[in-house]
């Protein structure tokens, strides 16, 4: 069964493999998954209809709301000295979607550096809007910039993520923001419907890993169920020679077998 979407602004913290104890700040409208592409092994399960294009969707939270949630939870943190390690951007779906995304990234950093200076600010986004000016802006006023790229060749991507933005604007987006981190989701079906382990494969992505230059390169599998309920994890011996083609290359890469958390 897939996860049900948030129904609240703020969640967690959530004991991450990968940012420590992490405060999420969901964007997307309650309880809806709001989603431009539609990745086979989403734990959200399947992007339906209007959800995939923001300006279909209502109920988005405004930035003054974000706010105030953020920083009544960071105040009762520091009242009860509780530990949080980030503030992630992250939620059901894509958080740069958010019609108000630039003010919205003024505001968590404005109530990060008034109640929680030490905490550093993250955002988990599928590198679709990675092009966009607005976009642009707010990414680089973020601390942390975790981008998805599964895939460097158009096929695969198609199989993977679903319709959506080409993969050379995805890539050409990623390339020109630049200090990112990317987190890449390997799967397998058994049945070469759904492969980005292949060679050919990490062949292509690793051109793309090459144009884009990344700080590091996060590579994971699948540990909840996906929303094609076919796919399989990728082998932990398989990742970690997908890694160490990553180093060879010149890249920092570091591997999570057990899954995206």
């Amino acid at each position: 069964m897939s996860l049900v979407p948030h129904e609240h602004i703020v969640y967690g913290p959530v004991r991450s493999r990968r940012l420590g104890r992490s405060l999420g700040v969901n964007l997307l409208p309650a309880g809806m998954k709001v989603c431009n592409m539609n990745c086979a092994y989403c734990q959200y399960g399947w992007t339906r209809g209007e959800r995939r294009t923001a300006h279909r969707a209502t109920g988005w939270p405004s930035p003054a709301a974000i706010e105030t949630a953020v920083a009544a939870r960071l105040e009762r943190a520091a009242g009860e000295n509780e530990i949080i390690d980030r503030i992630t951007v992250a939620g059901h779906g894509e958080p740069t979607l958010h019609p108000e995304f630039e003010e919205v990234v003024d505001r968590l950093r404005a109530v990060r550096d008034r109640v929680a200076p030490g905490i550093r600010t993250a955002i988990l986004s599928n590198s679709t809007t990675a092009g966009w000016p607005d976009v642009q802006r707010a990414l680089g006023r973020l601390d942390e910039r975790y981008m998805k790229l599964d895939a460097g060749d158009a096929i695969t991507y198609a199989r993977i993520n679903g319709p959506g933005p080409s993969i050379g604007s995805i890539v050409d987006g990623l390339a020109e923001l630049g200090g990112v981190a990317i987190q890449s989701m390997f799967v397998t079906d058994g049945a070469g419907r759904v492969d980005n382990t292949t060679g050919p494969a990490v062949a292509e992505w690793l051109q793309a890993i090459a144009r884009v230059k990344p700080t590091h390169v996060h590579i994971y599998t699948i540990d909840r169920q996906p929303a094609a309920e076919y796919l399989q994890a990728a082998p932990r011996r398989r990742l970690r020679e997908i890694a160490e083609q990553v180093r060879v290359a010149g890249f920092r890469a570091d591997v999570f077998p057990a899954g995206p958390a």
